[in-house]
């Protein structure tokens, strides 16, 4: 049940009605949703859930599933195919469409970035970018690296820092995303659990560390920049209030998005600024509670200036040699030995990777292609989940059930020559097993490993 005090708190916003608003949290519908990963699924390939989805309005990526499947068990979800995301916060794709309608090599930062929804989707959509993933939280950080490296995009680079630290970064960023940490209300259909956690107090808490992350990092948006802002809040306070903070920064000037009627998407503004913003209510839309508001930078107070002095080790002439006889080096990339394991860093992004090593506790960045010993390479588990093509190692398709015991890191009797193996489902990329003369290892992650299933 809904506090009293959490709806009165409601009462006055834009959009909101109290009896559609709580029939609707009564009804506890379960509304499922994936985006696909659009260099790994192609609808031949997941048949079954194409049957049975329809499309998301503002997310070309995004399917609505008409019942929800046991995800632990497929696969493809393992394989980084598709995230499974909450319908309405895809619409910062719809946001980016109009920001950004053609993408380049931008530097794009999601401040506040696990589980990795947002990143993920920043990442498909900023194929030619820079997308950067910070997390605050140590384990938080962990299940980041994780979902971003079974994504499989080489363009991420994952950090862990607080976001006062980006104040040495001014103006690197083409895009700041602040998915701000929030009371969480808008998730209170999905998660009925968070209710007992809200309280007047929590959602005033929230609202003064939504001011302090923007302070701090609001200085690493270039001028020309855009700033978006979300929450899965419906207060006020983590709302509206928050773009008149946000407006009273020097630059900072609203952006007005186009939204179509049928999407049932309720368009409000801020008290002082009038600054736009976009509220998701379930009750109206196919979706959870949501908030988000786009801001462009027009002008800038700091100087462009960062410290990029920090030097990566590049592999030497030999280990060149031993690669170049597995496979042939794409010539866009560059490739450095990092504590022994061997990283593809896209060579356009040279500067930015230094500075983001001198500046920051960088978790996880480009591709890891393996380790060498001797003239053998031990391929990394990043490079099976990659998008890259024609790896220079023999693929083995298995059945579901195969792969099911792969993934549960079980021993395997597989066919086929010794040697590395990508082990493929439905041509999807799940892993390597290594296969000996009287048995296959099995290489899949430890720590990932399905349990209890």
């Amino acid at each position: 049940m809904l506090p009293n005090s959490f709806i009165s708190s409601l009462k006055g916003l834009p959009g909101f009605d109290e009896q559609a608003f709580i029939q609707t949290h009564a009804l506890k519908e379960s509304i499922t949703s994936i985006r696909i990963n659009t260099q790994k699924l192609f609808k031949e390939n997941a048949a079954s859930f194409f049957e049975q989805a329809s499309p998301i309005p503002w997310c070309a990526d995004g399917f609505y599933l008409k019942e929800r499947p046991l995800f632990v068990l497929d696969p493809l979800w393992h394989a980084g195919a598709y995230y499974v995301q909450e319908a309405s916060s895809m619409f910062l794709h719809h946001a980016l469409e109009q920001i950004a309608p053609k993408p380049g090599p931008m530097h794009v930062l999601d401040l506040c970035a696990a589980p990795g929804g947002k990143t993920t989707l920043l990442a498909n959509y900023f194929k030619k970018g820079l997308v950067v993933a910070n997390e605050t939280i140590k384990n938080r950080n962990a299940i980041l690296v994780e979902n971003t490296t079974k994504w499989g995009a080489d363009n991420i680079v994952v950090t862990q820092n607080d976001p006062s630290h980006f104040k040495a970064l001014p103006q690197f960023f083409d895009i700041l995303l602040i998915d701000a940490p929030c009371s969480g209300s808008g998730l209170f259909r999905k998660d009925p659990d968070a209710i007992e956690h809200w309280s007047i107090d929590a959602v005033q808490h929230c609202s003064v560390r939504q001011s302090r992350i923007i302070d701090d990092s609001i200085d690493c948006l270039k001028e020309g920049g855009y700033l978006i802002y979300s929450t899965c809040s419906y207060s006020m306070q983590e709302d509206e209030n928050i773009l008149d903070k946000i407006a009273s920064i020097d630059g900072m000037k609203s952006i007005d998005l186009n939204i179509e009627d049928d999407w049932n998407i309720i368009k409000s503004e801020s008290t002082v600024n009038h600054s736009k913003g976009y509220r998701f209510y379930p009750d109206k839309v196919k979706g959870e509670g949501f908030f988000l508001a786009v801001f462009k930078k027009e002008r800038s107070t700091s100087y462009a200036y960062y410290d990029s002095s920090f030097v990566t080790t590049a592999i030497t002439k030999k280990e060149t040699e031993v690669l170049n006889a597995h496979f042939s080096l794409p010539e866009d990339y560059y490739f450095i030995n990092h504590q022994e394991n061997i990283i593809a860093l896209a060579i356009e992004f040279k500067d930015a990777y230094n500075t983001l090593l001198k500046n920051l506790y960088v978790k996880k960045m480009g591709l890891a292609i393996g380790t060498l010993k001797g003239a053998d390479l031990i391929p990394a588990h990043a490079l099976a989940m990659s998008t890259w093509k024609n790896l220079p190692f023999q693929a083995m398709e298995v059945d579901e059930a195969t792969a099911l015991q792969y993934l549960r890191r079980a021993d395997l009797n597989l066919p086929g020559g010794k040697g590395w193996h990508a082990i493929q489902y439905k041509s999807t990329r799940l892993g390597w097993a290594k296969l000996l003369p009287n048995r296959s290892n099995n290489y899949y992650p430890n720590e990932w490993r399905i349990l209890n299933y």
